[in-house]
Protein backbone atom coordinates (compact mmCIF):
# COMPACT_ATOMS: atom_id res chain seq x y z
CA UNK A 1 0.00 0.00 0.00
CA UNK A 2 1.77 3.33 -1.20
CA UNK A 3 1.58 6.74 0.59
CA UNK A 4 -1.56 8.58 0.30
CA UNK A 5 -2.18 11.11 -1.74
CA UNK A 6 -3.81 14.06 -0.87
CA UNK A 7 -7.67 15.26 -2.44
CA UNK A 8 -8.60 18.44 -2.26
CA UNK A 9 -12.47 18.47 -2.10
CA UNK A 10 -13.12 22.33 -1.64
CA UNK A 11 -11.54 25.15 0.69
CA UNK A 12 -10.34 23.80 3.65
CA UNK A 13 -10.69 20.26 3.26
CA UNK A 14 -8.73 18.11 2.34
CA UNK A 15 -8.75 13.75 2.42
CA UNK A 16 -6.12 11.71 1.85
CA UNK A 17 -6.31 8.32 -0.24
CA UNK A 18 -4.79 5.32 -1.92
CA UNK A 19 -6.26 4.74 -4.98
CA UNK A 20 -5.53 1.87 -7.53
CA UNK A 21 -7.47 1.30 -10.84
CA UNK A 22 -8.78 -1.60 -12.17
CA UNK A 23 -11.69 -2.94 -13.59
CA UNK A 24 -15.52 -2.24 -12.28
CA UNK A 25 -17.38 -1.96 -9.94
CA UNK A 26 -14.93 -0.19 -7.76
CA UNK A 27 -14.62 -1.24 -4.30
CA UNK A 28 -14.50 1.95 -1.53
CA UNK A 29 -13.40 1.02 1.91
CA UNK A 30 -14.89 3.02 4.49
CA UNK A 31 -12.51 2.60 8.38
CA UNK A 32 -14.27 3.82 11.62
CA UNK A 33 -14.54 5.52 14.36
CA UNK A 34 -10.87 6.08 15.59
CA UNK A 35 -9.44 4.17 12.44
CA UNK A 36 -7.70 5.57 9.23
CA UNK A 37 -7.47 4.15 6.10
CA UNK A 38 -4.59 1.87 6.54
CA UNK A 39 -7.17 -0.36 8.82
CA UNK A 40 -7.89 -1.85 5.55
CA UNK A 41 -4.31 -2.90 4.40
CA UNK A 42 -4.60 -6.23 3.97
CA UNK A 43 -8.33 -5.99 2.07
CA UNK A 44 -7.25 -2.76 -0.31
CA UNK A 45 -3.80 -5.19 -1.41
CA UNK A 46 -5.67 -8.09 -2.12
CA UNK A 47 -7.65 -6.27 -4.28
CA UNK A 48 -5.27 -4.74 -5.89
CA UNK A 49 -4.20 -8.29 -6.53
CA UNK A 50 -7.03 -9.00 -8.51
CA UNK A 51 -7.45 -6.35 -10.51
CA UNK A 52 -10.56 -4.24 -9.17
CA UNK A 53 -10.46 -0.33 -8.97
CA UNK A 54 -10.23 0.49 -5.28
CA UNK A 55 -9.87 3.35 -3.30
CA UNK A 56 -9.35 3.59 0.68
CA UNK A 57 -9.17 7.12 2.49
CA UNK A 58 -9.14 8.46 5.68
CA UNK A 59 -12.64 10.19 7.01
CA UNK A 60 -12.43 13.96 7.69
CA UNK A 61 -11.00 14.33 11.08
CA UNK A 62 -8.97 10.90 11.31
CA UNK A 63 -5.82 9.75 10.40
CA UNK A 64 -4.55 12.77 8.23
CA UNK A 65 -7.12 14.31 6.44
CA UNK A 66 -8.12 17.36 7.51
CA UNK A 67 -11.36 18.46 10.27
CA UNK A 68 -13.93 20.00 10.65
CA UNK A 69 -15.47 22.61 13.18
CA UNK A 70 -18.72 20.14 13.24
CA UNK A 71 -19.10 16.89 12.35
CA UNK A 72 -22.66 15.16 10.81
CA UNK A 73 -23.02 11.67 8.57
CA UNK A 74 -24.50 14.14 6.34
CA UNK A 75 -21.39 15.98 5.86
CA UNK A 76 -19.18 12.83 5.79
CA UNK A 77 -21.57 11.25 2.79
CA UNK A 78 -21.22 14.87 0.97
CA UNK A 79 -17.71 14.24 1.06
CA UNK A 80 -17.93 11.14 -0.31
CA UNK A 81 -20.11 12.26 -2.96
CA UNK A 82 -17.62 15.05 -3.79
CA UNK A 83 -14.32 12.70 -3.88
CA UNK A 84 -16.13 10.10 -5.98
CA UNK A 85 -17.07 12.66 -8.29
CA UNK A 86 -13.31 14.01 -8.41
CA UNK A 87 -11.96 10.56 -8.64
CA UNK A 88 -14.41 9.92 -11.58
CA UNK A 89 -15.70 6.41 -9.67
CA UNK A 90 -19.59 5.53 -9.91
CA UNK A 91 -21.70 2.96 -8.55
CA UNK A 92 -18.92 1.35 -6.09
CA UNK A 93 -18.97 -1.62 -3.76
CA UNK A 94 -18.93 -0.28 -0.19
CA UNK A 95 -16.73 -2.10 1.99
CA UNK A 96 -17.25 -0.47 5.62
CA UNK A 97 -16.26 -1.02 8.89
CA UNK A 98 -17.76 -0.20 12.59
CA UNK A 99 -18.74 3.44 12.34
CA UNK A 100 -18.00 3.62 8.54
CA UNK A 101 -21.11 1.01 8.10
CA UNK A 102 -23.61 4.10 8.77
CA UNK A 103 -22.09 6.16 6.37
CA UNK A 104 -22.24 3.34 3.78
CA UNK A 105 -25.90 3.15 4.67
CA UNK A 106 -26.92 6.35 4.57
CA UNK A 107 -24.69 7.08 1.15
CA UNK A 108 -25.95 3.69 -0.74
CA UNK A 109 -29.46 5.65 0.66
CA UNK A 110 -28.98 8.47 -1.79
CA UNK A 111 -26.27 7.34 -4.49
CA UNK A 112 -26.30 4.21 -7.02
CA UNK A 113 -24.26 1.35 -5.24
CA UNK A 114 -23.31 -1.79 -6.88
CA UNK A 115 -23.23 -3.44 -3.29
CA UNK A 116 -22.72 -3.35 0.24
CA UNK A 117 -20.34 -5.21 2.97
CA UNK A 118 -21.22 -3.91 6.34
CA UNK A 119 -18.32 -5.76 9.16
CA UNK A 120 -18.65 -5.33 12.31
CA UNK A 121 -21.51 -2.27 12.56
CA UNK A 122 -24.99 -1.17 11.81
CA UNK A 123 -27.36 1.30 11.74
CA UNK A 124 -28.37 1.38 15.22
CA UNK A 125 -27.55 -0.15 18.88
CA UNK A 126 -23.77 0.54 18.22
CA UNK A 127 -22.93 2.01 21.13
CA UNK A 128 -22.21 -0.49 24.25
CA UNK A 129 -22.96 1.10 27.56
CA UNK A 130 -19.06 1.70 28.63
CA UNK A 131 -18.46 3.48 25.48
CA UNK A 132 -19.85 7.47 25.47
CA UNK A 133 -18.34 7.62 29.09
CA UNK A 134 -15.09 6.44 28.06
CA UNK A 135 -15.10 8.38 24.66
CA UNK A 136 -16.11 11.60 26.42
CA UNK A 137 -13.16 10.82 29.27
CA UNK A 138 -11.05 10.82 26.68
CA UNK A 139 -11.73 13.35 24.97
CA UNK A 140 -11.43 15.68 27.94
CA UNK A 141 -8.19 14.61 28.19
CA UNK A 142 -7.85 10.90 28.76
CA UNK A 143 -6.87 10.61 25.71
CA UNK A 144 -3.68 12.32 26.55
CA UNK A 145 -2.48 8.87 28.35
CA UNK A 146 -2.23 7.23 25.20
CA UNK A 147 1.36 8.55 24.36
CA UNK A 148 2.34 6.52 27.10
CA UNK A 149 3.46 3.70 25.30
CA UNK A 150 2.36 1.04 28.07
CA UNK A 151 -0.88 2.29 28.26
CA UNK A 152 -1.04 2.34 24.80
CA UNK A 153 -0.04 -1.27 24.15
CA UNK A 154 -2.71 -2.24 27.66
CA UNK A 155 -5.22 -0.89 25.38
CA UNK A 156 -4.26 -2.27 22.25
CA UNK A 157 -4.60 -6.00 24.12
CA UNK A 158 -8.29 -5.01 25.24
CA UNK A 159 -8.85 -4.69 21.25
CA UNK A 160 -7.18 -7.88 20.26
CA UNK A 161 -5.29 -10.21 22.25
CA UNK A 162 -3.95 -11.67 18.81
CA UNK A 163 -0.08 -11.10 17.91
CA UNK A 164 0.17 -11.81 14.31
CA UNK A 165 2.40 -9.98 11.80
CA UNK A 166 -1.21 -8.82 10.48
CA UNK A 167 -2.61 -7.49 13.97
CA UNK A 168 1.06 -5.98 14.84
CA UNK A 169 0.98 -3.52 11.72
CA UNK A 170 -2.61 -2.83 12.45
CA UNK A 171 -1.37 -1.26 15.57
CA UNK A 172 1.68 0.28 14.48
CA UNK A 173 -0.48 2.03 11.70
CA UNK A 174 -3.38 2.64 13.82
CA UNK A 175 -2.83 3.57 16.93
CA UNK A 176 -5.13 5.15 19.54
CA UNK A 177 -5.28 8.89 18.98
CA UNK A 178 -4.67 11.30 20.92
CA UNK A 179 -5.67 13.88 18.75
CA UNK A 180 -9.40 15.29 19.55
CA UNK A 181 -10.70 15.31 16.37
CA UNK A 182 -11.28 11.80 15.88
CA UNK A 183 -13.73 11.58 19.57
CA UNK A 184 -15.55 14.82 18.75
CA UNK A 185 -16.53 12.33 15.76
CA UNK A 186 -17.94 9.58 17.35
CA UNK A 187 -21.05 11.26 19.11
CA UNK A 188 -22.71 11.56 15.33
CA UNK A 189 -23.56 7.88 15.49
CA UNK A 190 -24.48 7.64 19.09
CA UNK A 191 -28.67 6.98 18.91
CA UNK A 192 -28.26 6.90 15.11
CA UNK A 193 -30.93 4.74 13.37
CA UNK A 194 -31.25 5.07 9.32
CA UNK A 195 -33.67 2.31 9.29
CA UNK A 196 -36.21 3.88 12.14
CA UNK A 197 -35.54 7.52 9.99
CA UNK A 198 -36.41 6.48 6.17
CA UNK A 199 -37.25 2.41 6.04
CA UNK A 200 -35.91 -0.19 4.17
CA UNK A 201 -36.87 0.54 0.56
CA UNK A 202 -34.58 2.17 -0.46
CA UNK A 203 -31.77 -0.01 0.31
CA UNK A 204 -33.47 -3.38 0.05
CA UNK A 205 -32.31 -4.23 -3.70
CA UNK A 206 -29.09 -3.38 -2.74
CA UNK A 207 -27.10 -6.59 -2.73
CA UNK A 208 -25.12 -6.75 0.53
CA UNK A 209 -22.89 -9.20 3.02
CA UNK A 210 -22.56 -8.86 6.81
CA UNK A 211 -20.27 -9.81 8.46
CA UNK A 212 -20.12 -10.45 12.28
CA UNK A 213 -17.31 -11.95 15.18
CA UNK A 214 -18.27 -14.18 17.61
CA UNK A 215 -15.98 -12.58 20.11
CA UNK A 216 -16.74 -8.92 19.08
CA UNK A 217 -18.26 -7.05 22.49
CA UNK A 218 -19.58 -4.23 20.39
CA UNK A 219 -21.91 -6.22 17.50
CA UNK A 220 -23.17 -9.32 17.86
CA UNK A 221 -24.37 -11.76 16.06
CA UNK A 222 -28.14 -11.14 16.49
CA UNK A 223 -27.19 -7.53 15.70
CA UNK A 224 -25.98 -8.69 12.28
CA UNK A 225 -28.89 -10.99 11.76
CA UNK A 226 -31.16 -8.14 12.37
CA UNK A 227 -29.05 -6.19 9.84
CA UNK A 228 -29.39 -8.82 7.24
CA UNK A 229 -32.86 -8.98 7.36
CA UNK A 230 -33.05 -5.53 5.84
CA UNK A 231 -32.13 -7.07 2.91
CA UNK A 232 -33.71 -9.17 0.09
CA UNK A 233 -30.09 -10.06 -1.54
CA UNK A 234 -28.27 -9.95 1.89
CA UNK A 235 -25.90 -13.03 3.38
CA UNK A 236 -24.43 -12.81 6.78
CA UNK A 237 -21.25 -14.26 7.44
CA UNK A 238 -19.98 -15.27 11.08
CA UNK A 239 -16.53 -15.65 11.91
CA UNK A 240 -16.83 -17.63 15.35
CA UNK A 241 -12.91 -16.62 16.59
CA UNK A 242 -13.04 -13.14 15.02
CA UNK A 243 -13.12 -9.67 16.96
CA UNK A 244 -14.27 -6.28 16.57
CA UNK A 245 -11.51 -5.41 13.88
CA UNK A 246 -11.73 -8.67 12.17
CA UNK A 247 -10.51 -7.65 9.01
CA UNK A 248 -6.63 -7.31 10.80
CA UNK A 249 -7.03 -10.61 13.32
CA UNK A 250 -8.25 -13.03 9.95
CA UNK A 251 -7.56 -11.03 7.00
CA UNK A 252 -7.37 -14.23 4.60
CA UNK A 253 -10.43 -15.21 5.84
CA UNK A 254 -11.86 -11.54 5.56
CA UNK A 255 -10.41 -11.49 1.82
CA UNK A 256 -11.85 -14.84 0.73
CA UNK A 257 -15.32 -14.06 2.06
CA UNK A 258 -15.37 -10.87 0.25
CA UNK A 259 -13.75 -12.34 -3.11
CA UNK A 260 -16.42 -14.79 -2.97
CA UNK A 261 -19.46 -12.80 -2.16
CA UNK A 262 -18.22 -10.46 -5.25
CA UNK A 263 -17.28 -13.57 -7.79
CA UNK A 264 -21.24 -14.50 -6.88
CA UNK A 265 -22.44 -11.40 -8.18
CA UNK A 266 -20.73 -11.91 -11.42
CA UNK A 267 -17.31 -10.49 -10.90
CA UNK A 268 -13.83 -12.26 -11.61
Amino acid sequence: MQPGQTVALRPGVTLTVNLHRGSSPPVVFVHGGLGNRLNWRSQFEFACQQGWETLAYDLAGHGTSSGYRNYSIGRHCRDLTRLLKQLSIAAPILCCHSYGVPIGLEWAHRNPTAGLILIAGGSHDLDPWWEQPLMIAMARGGRQLMAIPAVQRLAQSLISSQQSPAMRRYFEENPIPTELAPYRALKIFWAYDLFAKTGINTLREIPTLVITGGCDPAFSFRMGENLVAHFQHGQHVHIAEAGHVMMAEFPEIVNARISSWIAARGRC
